[in-house]
């Protein structure tokens, strides 16, 4: 398989949201969609209209392969995941025929360094019996206790995990290039 090429989520591109939301929810699996669910639009809705909106998504031979975003949330808004005011919780999807090859894994890895220049946490609402979980730990994320609740979706039982995230300055490999000397 190729390697993903991943980029930055705009506002522009809300639809890739969108269309991962159901994905991430697993509406997909019980033939649903986010119009069965209105109480969804919070994670998507109005993607990237404020700057504490941040994601990237993925490519796997020119096509949408996941994408990985957060957003901030008010507690009104009974999200899964609600942590406090200054948490932003983490949504991420890889579409069904390429899950399990990494794409998940490449997207977090350089998603929670860009996340870490701006939040301090971060929070993502997981499935109790999901594989996904393994791949959380790995990053360091933490269960946080009696974060128990369901899934609006089927009522499968769901807790909160919280990763901490060491803020330092963002390096891309673009850095130090100097468009100049592109001849050189």
């Amino acid at each position: 398989m190729p390697k993903p090429t991943l980029y930055f989520l705009r506002s522009s591109e809300q639809k890739i949201a969108t269309d991962m939301l159901c994905y991430s929810m697993r509406l997909d699996e019980i033939n649903k969609s986010l119009s069965d669910f209105p109480a969804l639009n919070i994670y998507e809705k109005f993607y990237g209209l404020t700057t504490k909106d941040l994601g990237l998504y993925s490519l796997v031979d020119s096509k949408i392969a996941g994408a990985v975003w957060i957003r901030l949330l008010r507690a009104e808004q009974n999200a899964m995941g609600y942590v406090d005011a200054n948490t932003p919780i983490l949504n991420i999807a890889v579409i069904p025929e390429l899950r399990g090859k990494g794409i998940g894994f490449a997207m977090l890895d350089q998603f929670l360094q860009e996340a870490a220049v701006v939040f301090s946490q971060i929070s993502v609402s997981i499935l109790q019996d999901s594989q996904a979980v393994k791949l959380f730990e790995k990053f360091g994320f933490t269960k946080i206790e009696a974060s128990e609740g369901k899934s609006p979706v089927d009522g499968s039982p769901v807790f909160t995990m919280l990763k901490k995230l060491e803020q330092k300055e963002l390096i891309r490999p673009t850095d130090g290039y100097d468009p100049r000397r592109w001849m050189d």
